[in-house]
C-alpha cells in the first residue's frame, strides 16, 4: 500500500507528458531574429588599404584651421617708396580713376593685349545681423545702372499689363513676350513656360487675374519689394535687362563673412561711367545693411582678367562707414575722451 501511494504521490506532483502544452507558438522565434541569425553569417570583406603615413590619417576629421577672413592689415607699416614687397606692408588704397588706368595700362596690346577686358569688383561683407548671435542669410538682387554694358547674358522677360499700349511700351524697352489676359491662359494651358524666362514682371491691374498663376511662378510672383510689380513699365524692363545681378553668399566655415563678386562694365568704358555704375552697386548693397554699430562693407577691390592684379580702393568716399545714429554716439565718446585728456593734462 505504501507503493501505490507514492506512485500515486508522484503522478499527481508530475504529470504525464502527452499533459504538457507543445504548441508551435510557444517556440516561435522572436519577429526578425532569423534575418538577423543570416545577416551574422554574410562575411565582411576587409579592404586592405595601402600605407597611410601618421599625419595623413584620419584627415577628414581632423580640427580644420579657422582663418579670420576679415583680415585687417592696419598693423602693417605703409610703404615709404615706389617699390616694396606686399605682404610686410599695409595695402595701398588707390583713387578708382588711378586704379582703372593701372588695370588699362596691364591690358595695353603690348601686355595682355584685351583693351576691353571686363572689369570686376570684389566686396567683402560683414554679415553679423542686429544680434551679434545671428547672421544675414544669403541675398541675391539686381540693381540698375546709369550706364549699361554686354553682360554675355540674354535675359528672358516676360510682362503681363491690362492694356495693349502698356504692352507694346514694354516690347518696345525689350520684353520677350508681354499681354494681359489671353497671356495669363496661355500659361494655365502650358503653350508658354514659365521657366523659360528669367523675370516676370507685372502692372498692378493685372494682379487680380494674375493671382491664379502664383502656385506656377512661386518666387518669381511679381512683388513691389524686388521691383517687378510697378506701373512704369518700360523702366521696369530696362531694369531687369541691363542691370548688375549680384549674390552675397556667406562662407561655410565663418558665418559672419560674405563675398559679392559682380562686373561693373569694362575697362575700355569711361571712367565716370564705370565709376557711376561702382557707386548704384554700393548704394544697392547698402540698402541691406542691418542695424548696429559697424561697418557692413568691409573691403572693395578692382580686379580685371586675365591679370593677378588687385587695387583696393575706399568704399567710403560713396556710403556711409557706419549708421548715423553710431556715428553721432562716436563723435560724443571722442569729444568727451579729448575733454578727460585736456583736464588731466592742465
Amino acid at each position: 500500500m505504501l507503493r501505490i501511494f507514492t506512485r500515486t504521490a508522484v503522478r499527481a506532483n508530475f504529470p504525464a507528458a502527452s499533459a504538457l502544452h507543445t504548441s508551435s507558438v510557444e517556440w516561435a522565434a522572436r519577429k526578425g531574429t532569423r534575418e538577423k541569425a543570416r545577416k551574422k553569417k554574410v562575411k565582411v570583406e576587409v579592404k586592405k588599404v595601402g600605407f597611410i603615413p601618421h599625419n595623413q590619417r584620419k584627415k577628414d576629421k581632423l580640427p580644420q584651421s579657422k582663418i579670420n577672413k576679415h583680415y585687417d592689415d592696419f598693423y602693417l607699416k605703409l610703404p615709404t617708396d615706389n617699390v616694396w614687397v606686399s605682404r610686410f606692408y599695409r595695402w595701398k588704397v588707390y583713387p578708382f580713376r588711378e586704379a582703372v588706368e593701372c588695370h588699362r595700362e596691364t591690358h595695353h596690346p603690348t601686355m595682355y593685349n584685351v583693351p576691353n577686358a571686363p572689369l570686376t569688383v570684389h566686396i567683402e561683407l560683414n554679415m553679423v545681423a542686429e544680434k551679434s548671435t545671428r547672421f544675414l542669410e544669403n541675398f541675391h538682387r539686381i540693381v540698375k545702372i546709369d550706364h549699361s554694358f554686354d553682360q554675355g547674358a540674354n535675359r528672358q522677360i516676360l510682362v503681363f499689363t491690362k492694356t495693349r499700349e502698356d504692352a507694346k511700351q514694354a516690347m518696345e524697352a525689350g520684353a520677350d513676350h508681354a499681354g494681359g489676359s489671353e497671356l495669363i491662359k496661355d500659361v494655365q494651358n502650358g503653350e508658354i513656360q514659365l521657366s523659360d524666362y528669367n523675370y516676370v514682371l507685372a502692372h498692378p491691374e493685372i494682379l487680380p487675374e494674375l493671382v491664379t498663376l502664383r502656385g506656377l511662378m512661386k518666387k518669381k510672383f511679381p512683388n513691389p519689394k524686388s521691383g517687378s510689380l510697378g506701373v512704369d513699365i518700360p523702366a521696369m524692363v530696362q531694369h531687369f535687362k541691363n542691370g548688375i545681378e549680384y549674390s552675397a553668399k556667406r562662407d561655410e566655415n565663418q558665418l559672419d563673412f560674405a563675398l559679392i563678386t559682380s562686373t561693373i562694365g569694362t575697362i575700355d568704358m569711361d571712367i565716370d561711367h564705370l565709376e557711376k555704375n561702382l557707386i548704384c552697386l554700393l548704394k544697392d548693397i547698402d540698402s541691406v545693411r542691418p542695424k548696429r554699430d559697424g561697418k557692413f562693407i568691409t573691403k572693395v577691390l578692382l580686379f580685371s582678367a586675365p591679370s593677378a592684379e588687385r587695387f583696393k580702393i575706399n568704399p567710403f568716399l560713396y556710403i556711409d562707414e557706419v549708421l548715423e545714429k553710431y556715428a553721432a554716439k562716436e563723435d560724443t565718446e571722442t569729444e568727451g575722451k579729448d575733454e578727460t585728456e585736456a583736464q588731466a593734462v592742465q
